[in-house]
């Protein structure tokens, strides 16, 4: 009887201990594509892979259809641009009139979290969201509240890990950046009080790529690499280290049980010479361990929770931080699976659940039909053309079509094109130097892709044409056409 208790005892534990660990961790699901996903499509896939969190970046009316009555925990976000207009309490009421009380019923939409902008005081924006983040979140939970939802939805700003800063690089000498402390005073000591937490997005990967001196091994949470201490505490990886720096912040503003979400995180498959899949398995692998034994960090010991940064690739991103902007995705655009990846954290690795009823297009590709042609004058316009309308990322320094020959990168440049435009013959012509073909371009590393049938057209900011133009001029120069 005692050895039966005990077998129940700890089967109980190993299944709570599961659970937990399933909902440590959401995904986030992002829309900047330029064919994308049926929404129904897309829950189906979180569901198929025991993905029961996930984080938006807007509160489109058409996802949140989606995800009624999936029993999934949602955190919908207003944009940066939208801020200003919620400086006007109306207009905050109208939204979580419009928005939240709408999709938040019995059966409905499990609407826990509403972001109130996205990152916006990064130093790139130069202080244009400063002054208006703060009273924009106050109307929205203040709305909340008047709404009767205040204590089942909390409002919060999904914040970059560039707010808090050390000038030691080491964890105790965090605090708040200098040129937003008086505002980052105003939202911890606001979100503490509502019982609201402290959403912060941390990126190992960019620590890899913006330092060139920084160690490789401590991107990872795999303890290979060497430690650096702090007050007699030993940190083995720069995750650890960034939120443990928070964690000092948050003290030093009187606020220190403040609790954390880790509102992105994860490693992207392409457009870097760091970025591929093997490293993205290798990190997602330390990632999901750690979640599974719910060892938390030195400072904030205990289970964490975090939303993996992303669930499909996005090839209308602004690249202005790098190429690899576009190949975040666990998955592909298709929904199909890049690597295996044990999201039990139990040493069960396997090839995620790919998106079920997504219709490719014809198994056709544009291709540069002129090699005797291939010194022409007008080539270099035509690449930059195609690079400039669609993702050439791929092509560039380090990424996974960057071995191709010259008559390969044009090739690449033209089907990208062919594929963004749907496969419309007359995207394939280029002054007469392309012709299209049933036979696969792939090769190597390098994947030419057919691109899906489109489950509708969605307004994504401004497109892709400043940045992706960007990307063209740059590739241009690869190419040796000039």
């Amino acid at each position: 009887m005692a050895q039966r208790g005990a077998f129940l005892w700890a089967f109980f534990l190993l299944v709570s201990m599961f659970t937990s660990h399933g909902d440590a961790f959401g995904v986030n699901w992002g829309t900047q594509a330029s064919h994308t996903l049926h929404p129904s499509i897309v829950v189906g896939m979180l569901k198929d892979n025991g993905i029961n969190k996930v984080k938006l970046f807007d509160s489109d009316s058409w996802t949140l259809k989606a995800l009624v009555g999936s029993g999934m925990e949602v955190m919908v976000a207003i944009p940066n641009k939208d801020l200003n207009t919620y400086l006007k309490y109306k207009k905050a009421k109208k939204w979580v009139k419009d928005t939240i009380s709408k999709h938040l019923y019995d059966g409905g939409v499990d609407i826990r979290y509403v972001a109130v902008g996205n990152e916006p005081f990064l130093t790139s924006y130069n202080g244009s969201f400063v002054n208006i983040t703060f009273p924009a979140l106050t109307n929205i939970q203040e709305a909340l509240e008047e709404a009767g939802l205040g204590d089942k939805v909390k409002a919060t700003v999904a914040l970059n890990a560039d707010v808090y800063e050390s000038a030691s690089n080491k964890p105790s000498d965090g605090d708040f950046r200098g040129d937003i402390k008086d505002r980052m005073l105003e939202i911890v000591r606001f979100l503490n009080e509502k019982n609201s937490p402290f959403v912060v997005n941390i990126y190992p990967f960019l620590s890899l790529y913006q330092n060139p001196d920084f160690p490789l091994d401590f991107a990872f949470l795999d303890d290979r690499g060497e430690s650096i201490e702090d007050n007699g505490i030993e940190y083995s990886n720069v995750f650890d280290a960034n939120l443990d720096t928070l964690v000092w912040a948050l003290r030093k503003s009187e606020v220190p049980d403040l609790k954390i979400l880790v509102g992105e995180i994860g490693w992207p498959t392409d457009g870097d010479k760091f970025a591929n899949r093997a490293l993205a398995k290798r990190f997602y692998d330390g990632l999901m361990k750690k979640l599974a034994t719910g060892a938390g960090t030195p400072l904030r010991p205990g289970r964490l929770s975090v939303y993996l940064f992303g669930l499909v690739d996005e090839d209308m991103k602004s690249v202005a931080p790098g190429n690899f902007e576009r190949h975040w995705g666990i998955f592909y655009f298709d929904g199909k699976p890049k690597f295996p990846i044990d999201f039990s954290g139990n040493g069960q690795s396997k090839m995620p659940v790919a998106a079920k009823g997504v219709f490719p297009l014809e198994s056709r590709w544009c291709v540069f039909g002129k090699p005797e042609m291939k010194n022409s004058s007008k080539l270099g316009d035509l690449v930059n053309y195609a690079c400039s309308n669609a993702d050439c990322t791929a092509l560039g320094y380090g990424s996974s079509c960057n071995n191709l020959d010259r008559n390969g990168n044009i090739s690449y440049a033209f089907n990208m094109y062919f594929q963004m435009q749907s496969q419309d013959v007359q995207a394939c012509d280029f002054d007469g130097m392309a012709t299209i073909t049933t036979k696969n371009a792939s090769t190597g590393t390098c994947l030419f892709p057919i691109q899906i049938i489109s489950a509708g057209v969605r307004l994504i900011g401004d497109g892709i044409s400043a940045a992706a133009g960007f990307v063209g001029l740059v590739l241009f120069g690869i190419f040796g056409l000039m």
